[in-house]
């Protein structure tokens, strides 16, 4: 459902005139733990079949802001209707939500995780939570590295902040939450983007590009340095005609280095 600018205003976020027009703003989390080998592993989920956006696609764990998360990023010290807190609130929130892993929140054990995931799936606000709990999250443990808004009338518009972070350790299995997601695993930026080219998983356009900028560093601590040497700035991907054929680009200074699909190529959505 895309909501109107004075939806927004109500919510509290003031920084209106940023958000492209109709965009439903989210936030997304690309979690990365050490591999036994080779470069880190990232968190991976599986849309299920039957979800109106990007209908079985792999993608990193996140969803949409909810009014609550600006309530949560204000407590943590964020000016009142900042997008970027309530991002960072939405993409730890959404991932418990979605895999049961707690990222960003140290004092939370394994144990209570699930209650808390429980208690979020059934409706319970986590500013809520965190109050009763006198318990607070780790917001800056976030790497900020991306924006993408891409406008396709295929699918719905969604005006989606990047964060990248460290796994934290974990003993117990990560499940998904079923309304939403089929699958979930681990795997390399290079391994993912290898399985999608064997046809194996299928993967949309901003997850590729983003992919392919995470498979060019080897951990968590080289992307840190990466995303740090160029700014996060909106990406809304343009169509082009190149050797009389239409491609799919993005800007060539935020740090991809793939900018450009074949436009028949492209899943969008």
């Amino acid at each position: 459902m895309t909501r109107p600018e004075s939806a927004l205003i109500e919510w509290g976020m003031t920084d209106t005139s940023t958000l492209p027009d109709g965009a439903i703003p989210a936030a997304t989390l690309v979690i990365m733990r050490p591999a036994s080998t080779g470069p880190d592993e990232i968190l991976m989920v599986k849309r299920s079949s039957n979800m109106a956006f990007a209908a079985g696609a792999v993608v990193f764990p996140g969803g949409r802001i909810d009014p609550d998360d600006f309530t949560v990023a204000q407590r943590h010290g964020f000016a009142e209707g900042d997008t970027d807190g309530a991002a960072r609130v939405a993409a730890l929130r959404e991932t418990l939500e979605e895999t049961g892993l707690a990222v960003g929140w140290p004092s939370l054990s394994e144990h209570d995780s699930s209650d808390v995931r429980r208690a979020l799936l059934g409706g319970e606000l986590l500013s809520d939570i965190l109050a009763a709990r006198n318990d607070r999250v780790a917001l800056d443990a976030l790497v900020p590295f991306a924006r993408w808004c891409p406008n396709f009338k295929e699918a719905r518009t969604f005006d989606t902040r990047f964060y990248a972070v460290s796994a934290p350790q974990h003993g117990h299995e990560l499940t998904v939450e079923e309304a939403e997601h089929s699958h979930i695993f681990w795997a390399s930026a290079k391994d993912a983007l290898a399985m999608a080219d064997a046809g194996e998983i299928s993967i949309i356009f901003p997850t590729r590009r983003n992919l392919e900028r995470l498979s060019q560093v080897n951990d968590f601590e080289e992307f840190s340095v990466h995303a740090g040497q160029f700014p996060v700035e909106l990406v809304t991907p343009w169509i082009e005609e190149r050797d009389g054929r239409p491609y799919l680009c993005i800007p060539d200074h935020l740090g991809y280095p793939v900018t450009g699909e074949a436009f028949d190529r492209v899943r969008r959505g």
